[in-house]
């Protein structure tokens, strides 16, 4: 499964998955959440093809990873304390990473269904200790660390895989 890592800056606890080839994204406001299973850290956009995702660190460095695969590669219930699951529609063979600045974009690796329903897999560590440092320069060691999982799905419900950190609490309850 192709697999990219790297280090992706945040601003406001935020990064986003779009469209390959949208402009910088805008989002005038964070999506709600589902009303009935929310997750709290991943949550899409009423504007199709754009999820926001959330992290424990205010602004710097965190650790990302992204693997996009034809199948459901298992949730990393050892390695992650919070792991949640989305769909998601995507409206291209292709997706990105962006960074709320708009500085940084990460192509990802080609969706092998091409448009259609995915679901997103959105696992997370140390999401609380991300919220006490609070800031981080980009220069420094990053402290909560995160995982994409991407695979073709037909839409379901939104469901939380494992929940330990207060951070998704927290997030759980913000609408």
């Amino acid at each position: 499964m192709p697999t990219v890592s790297y280090d992706l800056h945040v601003s406001y606890r935020q990064a986003y998955l779009v469209d390959g080839y949208e402009e910088i994204p805008v989002m005038e406001d964070r999506p709600d959440d589902d009303p009935v299973h929310p997750v709290g850290i991943i949550r899409v956009s009423a504007e199709e093809g754009k999820a926001l995702l959330i992290t424990g660190l205010c602004s710097g460095p965190v650790g990302f990873s992204v693997v996009v695969s034809d199948e459901d590669p298992g949730a990393d219930t050892d390695g992650y304390e919070d792991i949640v699951e989305i769909s998601y529609r995507a409206q291209s063979e292709w997706l990105r990473i962006a960074e709320w600045s708009g500085e940084g974009d990460h192509l990802l690796p080609k969706l092998s269904s091409g448009p259609g329903w995915y679901r997103l897999r959105y696992h997370g560590v140390n999401m609380d200790e991300g919220n006490k440092v609070n800031m981080l320069a980009p220069e420094d060691a990053v402290v909560d660390c995160y995982l994409l999982q991407i695979w073709p799905q037909p839409e379901s419900p939104p469901h939380v895989v494992k929940s330990t950190s207060h951070q998704l609490a927290y997030w759980r309850r913000v609408k």
